[in-house]
Formats: C-alpha cells, sequence, structure tokens
C-alpha cells in the first residue's frame, strides 16, 4: 500500500479531531444533529481541527519507533506529553485517561515501562488501543506472531497490561497489517478472526477472556445493528465499533463520520477507525478540507516521512 503510514496516521487525527468537538454527546443528539465536517469549541473549547490525547499518543510511539524500539524510551515519551506537552495540538494536555494518568505516575516515579500499565478487569478502557497503530507499520514484516504479539502486549501494557486491551491492540494490529498486504477489507476480516482463534487456542489464553471477543472472532461483526453497537470507552466496545464502522462503510469520510455519530467517546472511536479506513482508502481519498483544517499538519507530515523512511524495506 503506497503511503500507508501517511494515510495511517492521518486518519488517526482526522477521526480524533472530528470526534473531539462532540466528545460525551449522546447517539440521540447527533441523529438530530450530525457531524458532517470539522466543527470548532464543543465539548473541550477547542480550535477546528484540535486533535486529542489519541493522536498525542499516537504520534510519540510513531516518534519512537523512528529511533528504533525501545520500551523505556516509548515510555518516557509519554512521560513528556503529560508533563511538557509533547506531541499536543496546542502545547498543552486537555484531555487523559484514568488509566493512562496512573501508569504515567509510575515512570514518572521511576518505575520501568514493563510495569507500569494496570493489570485489573475494570482497566480496560480503551487508551492503548487509540495508539497503537504504528506497531503495524514497524511488525508488518514480522513472520513470528508469538513475536508479533510480545511487542504488541509490552507496547499497550505500558498503560494497558489486562489481556483484553492486549488482546483488542493485537486484533487491530494484525488487521491493520493484513489491509497494508492490499487485502480486501472482507477478507482481511476473515484473516485475523482465524489468526487470532487459533494463536488464542495456541497459547492457551483463558477461553472465558477470548469468549468476550466471539461477537468480532466467531460472528461477524459488521452484521449487528447500530442499536447493538456501544460508543463506550470500555476497550472491547470500541474495538467492536471501529472495525463496525469500518466494514460497513464505503469510504474514509463515512468510516469516521458514522464512528463520530455514534456518540460518547466521539473522538477514539474516530481515531481507531480512522486507523484503518486510511490505510484501506488511501491518503488521496482523505477529505482534503479535513487535511486543510487538521492542526500541525506540517508536523505530522513530516514525521510521517520520517517513519516511512526508517522502515522502507
Amino acid at each position: 500500500m503506497e503511503n500507508a503510514i501517511k494515510a495511517g496516521i492521518f486518519g488517526v487525527c482526522i477521526g480524533d479531531a472530528l470526534g473531539v468537538p462532540v466528545e460525551f454527546n449522546k447517539r440521540e443528539t447527533l441523529k438530530v444533529f450530525p457531524v458532517e465536517n470539522m466543527r470548532e469549541f464543543g465539548s473541550w473549547n477547542q480550535p477546528k481541527g484540535t486533535w486529542s490525547d489519541d493522536s498525542s499518543l499516537t504520534l510519540c510511539l510513531a516518534e519512537e519507533l523512528i529511533k528504533g524500539y525501545d520500551l523505556e524510551k516509548i515510555g518516557q515519551s509519554f512521560v513528556k506529553w503529560q508533563k511538557y506537552g509533547h506531541w499536543t495540538a496546542h502545547g498543552r494536555l486537555f484531555d487523559i485517561g484514568g488509566t493512562t494518568r496512573q501508569a504515567i505516575a509510575r515512570l514518572i516515579k521511576g518505575e520501568s515501562a514493563k510495569f507500569s500499565g494496570n493489570i485489573f478487569e475494570e482497566d480496560n478502557g480503551n487508551g492503548s488501543l487509540m495508539r497503537i497503530l504504528p506497531l503495524a507499520f514497524y511488525l508488518k514484516n514480522e513472520e513470528d506472531i508469538e513475536k508479533l504479539y510480545k511487542t504488541v502486549k509490552e507496547v499497550s501494557s505500558i498503560t494497558h497490561g489486562h489481556f483484553r486491551s492486549v488482546f483488542s491492540c493485537f486484533i487491530y494490529v494484525i488487521f491493520a497489517i493484513e489491509l497494508m498486504k492490499g487485502k480486501d477489507k472482507k477478507e482481511a476480516y476473515s484473516h485475523v478472526q482465524k489468526t487470532a482463534l487459533e494463536f488464542a487456542e495456541i497459547q492457551g489464553f483463558n477461553p472465558k477472556e477470548v469468549q468476550l471477543f466471539g461477537r468480532i472472532l466467531t460472528n461477524d461483526i459488521s452484521r449487528y445493528n447500530e442499536e447493538e453497537i456501544s460508543s463506550s470507552g470500555y476497550v472491547l466496545a470500541s474495538l467492536e465499533a471501529s472495525l463496525w464502522c469500518f466494514l460497513n462503510s464505503e469510504s474514509y469520510s463515512e468510516a469516521v463520520l458514522k464512528a463520530v455519530n455514534l456518540g460518547e467517546d466521539t473522538d477514539t472511536t474516530g481515531a481507531i477507525t480512522g486507523g484503518i479506513a486510511g490505510i484501506y482508502s488511501g491518503f488521496e481519498n482523505i477529505p482534503e478540507e479535513w487535511i486543510e483544517d487538521l492542526v500541525r499538519k506540517d508536523d505530522i507530515e513530516n514525521l510521517c516521512i520520517k517513519l516511512e523512511n526508517k522502515l522502507k524495506n
């Protein structure tokens, strides 16, 4: 896929920026006043094209991967983001999830990034899934699925170490990699279902946990009705919603607008959907006016070029 990195990362940031002004809005409200373009102010009182923590942490991870894979340095870049506004849209933080905040507090105290993440069942917000996409670019040629899983697990676990968060990230990363190979979305989805279920069985993962992914892995998530799709901040809900929006759309813009107009955690559902929809549609099919509206678009583009050059092979 030509320009997959640029398409995916801009896909995340634009989906995020579309969702920021309407975060916490109810689905019913957005049915009456749907998001159709970039808005300004709204929930966080931010200028048009402003992205949130989803994009910031995605960009932090992308930037570190340019230098090579170093878990501790990735953790420290998250600290720089929280403390100094590194890779924020306007030089300051306006949104951070509770689990992410707790994990970064541990990193600040000197804990290793290997052990900084929360590991309990209640710590399964979407805070690692929303930022994991750059790993798909880094791991796209990794033949050893155990190694791929281990890397995804490490990076998720900087903040979110519970199996449910890790496995959600794993499914998303392998899906993004299949799309980069130029596969049709249905074909990529079938491959992910088969790969994830086989891997879970071989690894002997807790069957009760794996069953929670049944709507995605055993059934076909795209066939559910909209009212059966939740757009909360729970990691499994976010993964289901993003796959549902993507599989039921014909274009990048349709996918991210569907995601944002589900309501609730609009920026994150928009960002997660936007990553895979961007890769699949290609950068040239992301609406130009949205790219123009995006804050720090030149900085983001430069980062994408550097990552592209680093990972060329």
